[in-house]
């Protein structure tokens, strides 16, 4: 298999969050970044419908109904977690409490623009929920997604076509076939997925990739 599975995807980006943070993930891929914290580091996960302490995705049988996140999924909560009002939750995240902040994305472009809330189409109902308050108070932002559209086009593009959620503000993208820093002089490839060389991933990759010297 050529690339990373979201599994590794959500474990690369695991990895790369350092102890004692408090991260908010948003739905799908990012999701399981919870499941994927390193033996002795301590990772503080932050829901924006109320929990701070959330803890990995429960057992089947194991599931409490009022035990939800953000995407209204089951999870669990870690010792020590505490529950709050929602609109104490986007004090939190307005207020600059939050670290880090991991994102799905249907484009990212070379400057870290992210759009990923609507493809802009005429009829469709808006989904923003809570990602532009996420992308304007939390410190730092991530990206997960599929390197290409299930029609297989670039989602990592010069320049975003759909509405944005926000600009200038992706610093690093995930995806199943690298890991890319998004830098003031372009996007740099922090490691490339296995079987992944530099001219495949141009050739799905619009915007210009650049590597690093080392």
């Amino acid at each position: 298999m050529q690339g990373w599975d979201r599994n590794q995807m959500a474990q690369k980006a695991a990895l790369d969050i350092p102890d004692g943070a408090y991260v908010n993930l948003g739905i799908g891929i990012p999701e399981m970044v919870a499941g994927f914290v390193p033996e002795g580091r301590e990772v503080i996960y932050h829901t924006e419908n109320g929990l701070l302490g959330m803890g990995p995705t429960p057992a089947n049988g194991k599931e409490d109904p009022e035990l939800i996140n953000a995407g209204k999924k089951h999870i669990t909560a870690i010792s020590g977690a505490c529950f709050f009002h929602h609109a104490d939750s986007f004090t939190m995240i307005r207020g600059r409490h939050i670290d880090i902040c991991v994102l799905g994305a249907m484009q990212v472009s070379e400057e870290g623009d992210l759009a990923n809330w609507s493809t802009g189409k005429p009829g469709t109902i808006p989904a923003v929920g809570g990602a532009m308050d996420l992308v304007s108070g939390v410190k730092t932002i991530y990206v997960i997604t599929q390197h290409i559209t299930k029609k297989g086009e670039p989602k990592i593009i010069k320049e975003c076509t759909f509405p944005l959620t926000g600009r200038k503000i992706v610093e690093r993208i995930y995806t199943n076939l690298a890991i890319i820093d998004v830098t003031k002089n372009g996007l740099f490839v922090k490691e490339f997925a296995p079987g992944v060389s530099y001219e495949y991933l141009q050739q799905n990759t619009d915007a210009k990739l650049h590597l690093y010297d080392d």
